[in-house]
């Protein structure tokens, strides 16, 4: 959808859940595709604070196995990582056969955060720029699947986000000093997303534009996508039939549980 274009209204939330559960039948299927063929899958999620990417990320991987879905979403670099290779504390989460890693946030922190407050300098940002393109390449030459996602939500949208989280109790952690300061400085943002997507849209590596003003359309369009850019089928599985127990051995086992504390049944 362009910028000109009138948004769709809000997707309704029971015909959210209704695709959203096929979807991620369909997911739970890729997983044992990627499993079986030892893929190894990278998933980046990028996009301005309150864009919806922890939302999109948990809605993905609910469903699946944490060990097959991992998600790396890193803390502020040490002093020590400060002196690595850019993309070093990364590298080494990057998957093995058999799993997809999602990444909240990734090596593009250096073409966003990093270079709108200061934290990196000039000419770190402008070879950043110049290098990913290229570890992006040998990044997909060795064989793992590259999807970079970056959700887009507009200055009305996110001001509603923001406002809602500073209400909210169990959002206002979501809220940081970092983030008022990327609301002040919307267009610094707008700039360096664009010297990023100018840079590092590549034919090995593009990137993929999510509209996340509806987060339920974001999420599903954001699965969607996976599912289709991941190319799997049907893995047949043996019926899985419970055993008959054992009364070998039998006992009371309750009885030993009478002496322990248990947690008040307050509900």
């Amino acid at each position: 959808m362009s910028g000109e274009e009138e948004a769709p209204s809000r997707m309704k939330y029971k015909i959210y859940e209704k695709e959203l559960r096929k979807l991620q039948v369909e997911l739970c299927r890729l997983q044992e595709w990627v499993k079986e063929k030892k893929f190894r899958v990278i998933i980046l999620f990028e996009g301005r604070d309150a864009a919806g990417k922890g939302g999109t990320i948990k809605a993905l991987t609910e469903k699946v196995s944490p060990r097959v879905f991992r998600v790396v979403a890193l803390p502020t670099p040490s002093d020590r990582e400060k002196s690595q290779m850019f993309v070093q504390r990364y590298m080494q989460h990057f998957p093995a056969g058999g799993e997809i890693v999602l990444f909240d946030r990734s090596w593009y922190n250096r073409a966003g955060v990093e270079y709108v407050m200061g934290f990196c300098s000039p000419e770190e940002h402008r070879r950043f720029l110049a290098l990913c393109p290229q570890i992006e390449k040998y990044i997909v030459d060795a064989g793992i699947i590259l999807i970079k996602f970056w959700l887009e939500v507009g200055k009305e949208e996110q001001e509603r986000r923001f406002k809602a989280r500073i209400d909210d109790p169990l959002r206002q952690w979501k809220l940081s000093p970092m983030d008022t300061e990327s609301y002040r400085r919307w267009y610094d943002y707008s700039r360096a997303r664009d010297l990023m997507f100018k840079a590092t849209h590549s034919k090995h590596a593009p990137w993929t534009i999510v509209r996340s003003d509806d987060k339920r359309r974001a999420r599903l369009n954001c699965i969607a996508h996976v599912l289709k850019t991941i190319p799997h089928k049907k893995v047949s599985r043996a019926k899985v039939r419970l055993p008959k127990r054992s009364g070998k051995g039998r006992y009371d086992d309750q009885a030993g549980l009478r002496r322990m504390n248990f947690v008040v049944e307050r509900y």
